[in-house]
């Protein structure tokens, strides 16, 4: 029996529709939702299989986790409070 895979999810409530979405750091463009925390959870248990399917067919390495992230808040000042305008730079990847 191989070792199970765990990863970590973050989960947020939604502001415009009942429930809630989960992403999976790790997992690039892995997420989910539901009308519940354990739904969601659910659903994205669902999601990381599918994801993790998809990337083994086409010969991707499977991520793992060697420890879980550090998740923490930030406070920044709302738009508009620093004096002058500033050109916003956006990276893409």
């Amino acid at each position: 029996m191989s070792k199970m895979l765990r990863y970590t999810v973050l989960i947020h409530r939604n502001q415009d529709v009942p429930g809630y979405s989960v992403i999976v750091p790790e997992l690039l463009g892995c997420f989910s939702q539901g009308r519940t925390v354990e739904e969601a959870l659910d659903h994205v248990r669902e999601a990381i299989q599918c994801h993790l399917e998809v990337m083994a067919e086409d010969g991707e390495e499977i991520p793992t986790e060697a420890e879980p992230f550090m998740v923490s808040t930030v406070e920044v000042e709302p738009p508009g409070r620093h004096g002058k305008k500033r050109e916003a730079v956006h990276a893409v990847h």
